[in-house]
């Protein structure tokens, strides 16, 4: 895959790398990067040699937020008939899991894309926040929603109505991310826990996932309706046979998303 301009992709066995490639301007989100992660998001969900996808960022930030250059002439209409945050939504229809590795500045919409990932592995040091109030404005990616979803409604106030800066530690505190390494071992950490998933049934990832989403928003007897028909439905799956006899037989399975 190549041809984008903002980002970098690559890809290692059953990993695929996103990379955002605009170290000079801290990875500052304009809308033909968000385009091209999405569209590299979801090949990498259709191509049946991936089976984890990994986000981070080129240079020394994750990315510090929306390119605000691009946005100051807009006015309401134009941001409606543009409807921009359509592409926003794509990400979350993404299948297979999402592992964030970020690190220095997670501002803003780059906070925004960071909650996208599924699990977020963040570099010592790094900070999050959403600042968007001190411009008089809001986060309108789903930032509003995903943090208050994860750290509850009154330290989400608090953070979007202040727009301080959040340490990695109080960020782990509070659920919205899921490891500190050393930043000189935020790739290597995220790639071995990568590799760890991959080698587990995808189907079962993907079903995993599914279910856990709408765990977030389902009432728990409609949630566990849902997750039942999830786990009935992979017992028509290979896979399921596969580790079932695997386990019988003491070998270890060889799982081929099927």
């Amino acid at each position: 895959m190549n041809g984008f301009e903002f980002i970098e992709t690559t890809l290692t066995g059953n990993i695929a790398v996103i990379e955002l490639n605009r170290p000079r301007q801290l990875n500052s989100l304009n809308r033909k990067l968000i385009s091209e992660l999405v569209d590299a998001m979801e090949e990498f969900d259709r191509n049946d040699n991936v089976r984890v996808i990994v986000l981070t960022g080129k240079g020394r930030a994750f990315s510090a937020g929306a390119d605000i250059d691009e946005m100051t002439n807009d006015d309401p209409i134009s941001l409606e008939l543009m409807n921009q945050f359509a592409d926003w939504d794509r990400l979350a229809l993404i299948k297979k899991p999402i592992i964030g590795a970020v690190k220095g500045f997670v501002f803003g919409g780059g906070f925004e894309l960071a909650l996208c990932c599924d699990l977020l592995i963040a570099a010592s040091g790094t900070e999050f926040s959403f600042p968007e109030v001190g411009l008089g404005v809001m986060p309108g990616a789903g930032g509003t929603q995903r943090l208050t979803k994860l750290a509850g409604r009154t330290k989400a106030l608090e953070w979007l109505w202040t727009g301080e800066r959040i340490s990695a530690e109080i960020a782990l505190k509070h659920g919205v991310i899921n490891k500190i390494v050393a930043p000189e071992l935020i790739m290597e950490e995220t790639l071995k826990f990568a590799k760890r998933l991959a080698k587990q049934p995808p189907l079962s990832l993907r079903l995993i996932k599914d279910s856990v989403n709408k765990a977030v928003d389902y009432p728990l007897y409609e949630g566990m309706q849902y997750e039942r028909k999830n786990f009935y439905l992979l017992f028509a799956s290979q896979d399921q046979k596969e580790g079932m006899n695997a386990f019988v037989e003491k070998r270890k399975p060889d799982y081929q998303g099927k």
